[in-house]
């Protein structure tokens, strides 16, 4: 605050006194009289910052030592050119001001690293739309003001400059999203009512981007806002009398994907969907999300698409061959059990597919009718097969090994028949993927079990080769368990080692 022109020793104490600094505080300085003749705004640059001498150098001087004079070098200079581009922002902010040309109040405005501003403004101005300035400049005279400690002296000055505007609306027109939130921050802090209420219209009728919208929600939360602030939540916080169950809308938004007409919007959403489900899974874990949908309602819907599949089966076992509508038939098929398949995915991903590894065991109609229908056909139907074993040959699929048994025993023919076609007709399967997980899946069962069905194995494997999945490493593992490396067990659970390498 600069001091009184008396040069007297009482008022130069007076003035000291005064002129004592408080911080985001304001004092009325009887002492400073306005200028006698009009002057314009005023932006006071910041300080050139003066030239350093330094003692001589070491002539050896460290690595540690060069890096940290560099290092010293670089934060002047990034701090000059930082207050410098600062000064030309603020600078074309006050040469666009409606600034009357003389001020009663003058007003300056500090950052925390030093950068100030000091400009002529109008007393009437700040009372007549500031509620905190009108308790701050209750006495007539000229004012000396100063903010201190400014988190961004741009923000401060533009708010001011709002101020003297007519039609703040039309002002912000174009202004981004962040610049409005940092002037509804001090027109909030400064109690300018209009201004606050300017930048809250706004902000309810402009889009938003993700990272605005966390800004925008952070920032209202923070301010003491009226009741006008609840509405632009509205966009992201549904009111609880109008927002309907998440398990309603996801059954509603399945149901719709598993009975859409256009194949090619199906894949799509369907792509879509099962995104937002994995990114909802990801953030229970966090307590982000409270999006859900039931157990029950996902089997209800795997049920209509089984039954669904066995009445399609069922038709075209029993339709003419030479059936216009035949083909028809065949890919309701294929759409059915790409369906499953995508119900399948979900049960897995949300940690629910258990159930369904036994609903899918006890299909022995569905079996029965899949081998009468041509490979081509059929093959999408053993891909629900081939996932549940790779979900059970990692481990996210806990199923009693009776079950497992059950559903080898069922579908484990009809994939080896579909193998090939399987890995042909399209790039939805990994061949290694499959083998692997069927070949952990077979080695989960009891001993005599697997010794069962991977000697069934080898033989198809010698005779289609390709054509049938290579589970060639399930199978050592399986010799060495039964001939290399022999486990006993007494009555007691103790376990001895009878190893024949020798």
């Amino acid at each position: 605050m600069a001091a009184s022109p008396n040069n007297s020793t009482t008022n130069k104490s007076k003035n000291q006194l005064v002129s004592t600094m408080i911080k985001q505080g304001f004092i009325s300085n009887p002492y400073i009289s306005p200028s006698p003749s009009p002057s314009p705004p005023r932006v006071f640059s910041p300080t050139s910052p003066t030239q350093i001498t330094t003692r001589p150098s070491n002539p050896s001087p460290t690595l540690f030592e060069m890096m940290s004079e560099e290092q010293t070098r670089e934060s002047k200079h990034s701090l000059f050119e930082s207050r410098h581009k600062a000064h030309e922002r603020v600078s074309k902010v006050l040469a666009d001001a409606p600034f009357p040309r003389v001020g009663d109040v003058r007003l300056t405005i500090a950052a925390r690293d030093g950068f100030k501003v000091s400009m002529d403004v109008h007393r009437r101005v700040l009372i007549g739309r500031s509620r905190f300035f009108a308790e701050k400049l209750k006495s007539n005279g000229s004012h000396s003001v100063e903010i201190l400690d400014c988190d961004d002296v741009e923000v401060y000055v533009e708010t001011l400059v709002l101020m003297y505007c007519e039609d703040l609306k039309k002002k912000l027109i174009g202004e981004d999203v962040s610049k409005v939130l940092g002037l509804l921050k001090i027109s909030s802090a400064i109690m300018f009512d209009d201004g606050v209420l300017a930048c809250l219209e706004y902000l309810e009728a402009v889009p938003w981007t993700i990272q605005e919208e966390e800004k925008v929600v952070s920032h209202l939360s923070q301010l003491q806002l009226p009741d006008s602030a609840a509405d632009i939540l509205q966009r992201v916080v549904a009111e609880p009398s109008t927002s309907s169950s998440s398990d309603d809308i996801l059954q509603r938004l399945l149901t719709g994907v598993l009975h859409a007409k256009d194949d090619k919007a199906r894949k799509e959403m369907k792509t879509v969907i099962s995104r937002l489900l994995r990114e909802n899974a990801s953030n229970s874990s966090s307590r982000e999300s409270n999006l859900d949908i039931s157990r029950d309602s996902l089997y209800h819907l795997c049920h209509r698409c089984l039954t669904s599949l066995i009445l399609c089966l069922s038709e075209a076992t029993s339709a003419d061959d030479n059936r216009q509508d035949r083909g028809v038939l065949m890919g309701e098929i294929a759409r059915e059990a790409d369906n499953l398949q995508w119900l399948v995915d979900i049960l897995i991903d949300r940690k629910m597919g258990d159930e369904f590894v036994n609903l899918w065991a006890e299909q022995k109609e569905l079996s029965v009718l899949h081998s009468k229908i041509p490979t081509m056909y059929r093959h999408e139907i053993s891909k629900i097969t081939a996932q549940l074993c790779v979900a059970i040959g990692r481990g996210n699929l806990l199923v009693p090994k009776e079950v497992r048994y059950s559903l080898l025993s069922t579908w484990l023919e009809s994939l080896y028949e579909d193998f090939g076609w399987m890995k042909r007709a399209g790039r939805s399967i990994d061949k290694k993927l499959v083998e692997e997980g069927l070949g952990q899946t077979i080695l989960t069962l009891p001993l005599a079990q697997q010794q069962t069905i991977l000697l069934k194995w080898f033989d198809r494997f010698l005779n289609k080769g390709d054509d049938c999945p290579n589970i060639q490493r399930a199978f050592e593992i399986w010799w060495r368990r039964s001939f290399v490396k022999q486990y006993t067990v007494d009555s007691q659970l103790q376990l001895a080692l009878c190893d024949y390498t020798d």
